[in-house]
């Protein structure tokens, strides 16, 4: 008997909640228009999940804050908020609903075991909201750098056409096993749409030719050389021209130039 009272007393309290969502949604502020107005639906949904959390199963109430936590993250990524905008209002909310639960636990004179179960169910709910949203921010932040990333990796490699048939990929700094990936990926894809006949390699921007920035250069060229593309070096300083003979690299089949002028000659005049 005494727990149906406090559930029907619970439930009067998430109705009283309820009743003033989107009053309370409205109360922070924000400085910019646009954002306010996106700010407001989640927390009308954070408030909904507040004062659920109240008189409902609790399994229920963390899936749904797994969502939530994943539409606020997505949406402070959008607009390049920090992670502190959704913390602060998750905050907020929680003072004001947590203040809500105390003037009606006192008016309804509930036992202090009561108030301490109603109140530690929500102070978990209050947590696990951080929880979500923090995790989520930062799996949508981390990929937002990776994809930032990549994209500054490939305008760095760009295969520039200087004539019909003919195409420059001037590399500039350290080549990596992801930068050496993309440049593979530019050489064949844009290699095959321009319909090239020669690609030129140039390493002059290039600080370091170890084995591995030269396993891939090689790599490079023997797959263009099956799309029926020839590929000239040129760049090749003399550090670069002595670290390869140090490293017993074989060049005998591949034309190489220490200037891209003269390489550009060469094959203009080879096509």
């Amino acid at each position: 008997m005494e727990s149906l009272l406090l559930d029907k007393k619970l439930k009067h309290i998430t109705n009283l909640i309820l009743e003033k969502k989107e009053e309370f949604s409205k109360q922070k502020k924000y400085e910019e228009t646009h954002i306010q107005q996106q700010l407001e639906p989640w927390r009308v949904h954070l408030i909904q999940i507040y004062a659920d959390s109240i008189s409902t199963n609790e399994t229920k109430n963390f899936e749904v804050l797994e969502e939530w936590g994943r539409e606020v993250a997505n949406l402070l990524v959008v607009f390049q908020l920090p992670l502190d905008v959704a913390l602060e209002e998750i905050s907020y909310y929680r003072n004001i609903i947590g203040e809500i639960i105390k003037e009606e636990a006192k008016a309804e004179t509930f036992t202090f075991d009561a108030f301490y179960q109603v109140i530690s169910r929500f102070n978990v709910v209050v947590d696990k909201a951080v929880h979500w949203v923090s995790k989520s921010y930062m799996t949508d932040f981390a990929n937002k750098i990776q994809s930032a990333r990549y994209a500054i990796d490939e305008l760095s490699i760009p295969v520039v056409r200087i004539t019909k048939e003919i195409g420059v990929i001037p590399l500039v700094g350290d080549l990596d096993t992801n930068r050496a990936q993309i440049l593979m990926e530019n050489a064949l894809q844009h290699g095959s749409d321009y319909k090239l006949n020669w690609l030129i390699i140039d390493l002059y921007a290039v600080p370091i030719i170890d084995t591995m920035v030269a396993d891939q250069i090689f790599k490079v060229i023997s797959a263009l050389r099956l799309l029926g593309i020839q590929v000239v070096l040129s760049g090749i300083r003399a550090e670069i021209a002595q670290t390869m003979v140090n490293l017993g690299l074989d060049l005998a089949d591949i034309t190489t130039f220490s200037s891209l002028h003269q390489a550009v000659e060469y094959v203009n005049q080879a096509d």
